[in-house]
């Protein structure tokens, strides 16, 4: 009878990644010679050890260096050891010396640091599918979130990865010159995404990559109209890629926006189905260039931040999109709901930020402002009426308020809005004047000599 082949060792059975001798080389280096601690920190904490003790020794190490002492040896970490009540729990005075002994040489601490770090990401990474494992199996969760939780844990993986090789003047003036030649190469003025709007372009140069732009205005002023208005002009003009997030309308309604604003049709008579034959003629006309339009529109309600991320970080690698549009801010789900209403904002913001500079483009994220615009005899808006958080302000680039006379007494200036430029972190404040035409919810310039007027700052 043949033996029976023995079963194969399962993969959760076997030791996890680590290299003891890696790490015990990283201490012995600091023990050595205090200098290179500032190597070593640039690439590991103390939670990369594998060992518990090289943890609680690096720790001990770390200590005495925040505190200014540099006459870090053997001795005085036995002392910091002991004092913390560790000294036995790392196997005494002896297993110090130890280490100091299968150090060869303090000059590649940065070598042995590298080697630990590589080992505590591996072990993350079999963590995080560990974890995506367990969800997969056990969890009632929708597989998008389970999708996105997932990429979600990667993608934080590789963030840890982040390479300090660019740190010199030397090679980030190469890259500032490359992206200074690149806009000289360009026509016009104009270095990032036309808006469409040349009073508007005119002030911030078109929207920039990493920028978070923040578009707030009390309800029914049209921001969701403007920022559509927007995506057709980048989607159209620049060839450029939008994903835009509808958490308060459906992608049909938002469908129907777009045609209006691209057929110039009437959008009352368009929800009423009361076309005449010429309207339906541009109607069709405008469904068929739309077509061919990179406009992506997401309309899942009660999306959170990372499922946001997720599905944007996928858009990009998948469809090279150029700008995110996210309607609207307060509507996003906080990953965190146990939270305070304003630290949740203030994350959310933070992490759209975060969003923008990793995929190097623009995020636009509307806001809702506060009743105390309409308390006011002014209506105007200001910074102060930033709906739910100060962080809306520090966080983004560019803040612009959309207000409309009219909206408040329809005597003023009917068919006017001011689009204003109330922070702009690399460029001028001030106002760019358009036109409101209501009935095909579209805005325009409001004077051929709008961008000078603009430039009142």
């Amino acid at each position: 009878m043949p033996a029976t082949a023995a079963p194969a060792k399962s993969l959760f059975d076997r030791v996890p990644p680590q290299d003891l001798e890696a790490e015990r080389s990283v201490l012995g280096s600091c023990l050595l010679q205090t200098d290179v601690i500032d190597d070593v920190l640039m690439m590991i904490r103390g939670s990369y050890f594998y060992s518990d003790a090289h943890q609680k020794i690096f720790g001990a190490i770390l200590a005495m260096y925040e505190q200014g002492i540099r006459g870090i040896d053997a001795v005085t970490v036995n002392h910091e050891l002991q004092k913390r009540g560790q000294l036995d729990d790392v196997g005494g005075p002896t297993a110090i010396m130890q280490i100091l002994a299968t150090v060869p040489h303090a000059a590649y601490a940065e070598h042995y640091a590298r080697i630990v770090r590589d080992k505590w990401l591996q072990r993350t990474l079999i963590d995080a599918c560990t974890e995506t494992l367990r969800e997969s199996y056990d969890s009632s969760d929708e597989t998008d979130d389970i999708l996105a939780r997932a990429e979600q844990r990667v993608f934080a993986i590789v963030e840890q990865q982040e390479s300090i090789d660019k740190f010199a003047i030397k090679d980030i003036l190469d890259d500032t010159f490359a992206r200074i030649f690149e806009r000289m190469d360009q026509e016009g003025t104009i270095s990032g995404l036309h808006t469409g709007f040349d009073s508007l372009d005119g002030l911030t140069s078109g929207f920039q990559s990493s920028e978070l732009i923040v578009l707030a205005a009390r309800p029914s002023m049209g921001k969701t109209a403007l920022v559509c208005n927007f995506a057709l002009s980048i989607a159209r003009d620049a060839n450029a890629g939008v994903l835009l997030f509808s958490l308060e309308q459906s992608k049909l309604e938002l469908a129907e926006r777009l045609l209006c604003i691209q057929a110039r049709i009437n959008g009352h008579k368009l929800r009423q189905g009361d076309l005449d034959e010429i309207e339906q003629h541009s109607l069709h006309e405008a469904s068929n260039e739309m077509r061919n339009f990179p406009i992506f529109i997401d309309d899942t309600a009660g999306r959170t931040i990372s499922q946001i991320a997720a599905v944007s970080r996928r858009l990009k690698r998948r469809d090279g999109i150029g700008i995110v549009i996210i309607d609207y801010l307060q509507l996003i789900e906080s990953d965190d709901k146990g939270m305070p209403r304003e630290q949740q904002i203030a994350t959310i913001t933070r992490r759209l930020k975060f969003l923008a500079k990793d995929l190097s483009i623009p995020v636009i994220a509307l806001a809702q402002l506060n009743r105390g615009v309409e308390q006011r005899e002014d209506k105007r808006p200001r910074l102060a009426d930033l709906r739910e958080s100060g962080a809306i302000e520090q966080d983004a680039d560019i803040v612009m308020f959309l207000h409309r006379p009219e909206a408040y007494n329809p005597e003023d200036r009917p068919g006017e809005a001011d689009l204003i430029i109330a922070k702009n972190r690399s460029g001028p404040i001030g106002t760019a004047p358009l036109v409101w035409l209501k009935e095909q919810l579209r805005f325009g310039d409001r004077a051929p000599d709008a961008v000078s007027e603009a430039l009142n700052f």
